[in-house]
């Protein structure tokens, strides 16, 4: 089957995104417009420490269940053409 010719403008997320895509358990600081603070467990996928920091959110990113402030999480990474890695989903533990 070749997938060359799929139309795939209606998925959010594409494969070779998925594909790159990190997975951290995170507590959230706080949630703005874009963004989340979060401080997160060490990341050895992509070099990166525990932290806290601000993130980015992919416009689309999925919101599953209600998350506030201080909400323990699973946060999906998606590395974007920038080179920088934005928040594509965040799930509640």
């Amino acid at each position: 089957m070749n997938h060359s010719d799929m139309d795939h403008s209606n998925m959010p997320m594409s494969d070779e995104m998925m594909e790159g895509a990190v997975h951290t358990k995170a507590v959230v600081n706080s949630i703005g417009e874009g963004t989340a603070n979060v401080s997160h467990e060490p990341i050895p996928e992509i070099g990166w420490p525990a932290m806290t920091m601000d993130l980015a959110m992919m416009p689309d990113a999925e919101m599953m269940g209600d998350i506030a402030a201080g909400d323990s999480v699973t946060l999906m990474l998606i590395k974007g053409d920038d080179g920088m890695y934005a928040i594509g989903a965040m799930m509640p533990e």
